[in-house]
């Protein structure tokens, strides 16, 4: 089932030796790199849309509440090589967010665990797809 409203897609360029820029539909420009330097490198973008997606919904429930005090949400896991090749292996989010204290933080501070469960039961599109799988295709434009 394909919605062209629902599809997403970034383009790649190499701009240097082990360089490359991505950019979205909307012309927003990210470089990254293969990790000779402080650039990301893909898989700290695959943490970081993780955490990012997660942070984000998060903050939609709990900032309707209370604006936080801190908000941090780090995301990690090991880089393995083995029979499978190569791929992370169980990646941990961790939220560490404090409120103000109060009525308003004290609403805040009630809904985040739930918050916390509802991306990752069904509302984070990164990590959701990552945990079901998603079928991955790569194909060479024909005249290249």
């Amino acid at each position: 089932m394909t919605n062209n409203d629902a599809m997403r897609s970034v383009s790649i360029v190499r701009t240097s030796a082990g360089k490359f820029r991505a950019t979205n539909a909307r012309g927003g420009i990210l470089d990254f790199g293969s990790g000779g330097d402080d650039q990301f490198t893909p898989v700290e973008l695959l943490l970081a849309s993780i955490a990012g997606c997660s942070a984000i919904d998060v903050d939609i429930f709990t900032s309707r509440r209370s604006e936080p005090d801190t908000f941090e949400v780090t995301a990690s896991g090991e880089k393995l090589r083995d029979e499978q090749h190569n791929h992370m292996g169980p990646i941990t989010v961790r939220f560490e967010v404090t409120f103000p204290e109060g009525e308003a933080g004290d609403a805040a501070r009630k809904v985040l665990p739930d918050s916390v469960q509802q991306s990752h039961d069904r509302l984070c599109t990164v990590s959701r797809t990552v945990q079901l799988g998603a079928p991955v295709t790569m194909d060479i434009a024909e005249g290249r």
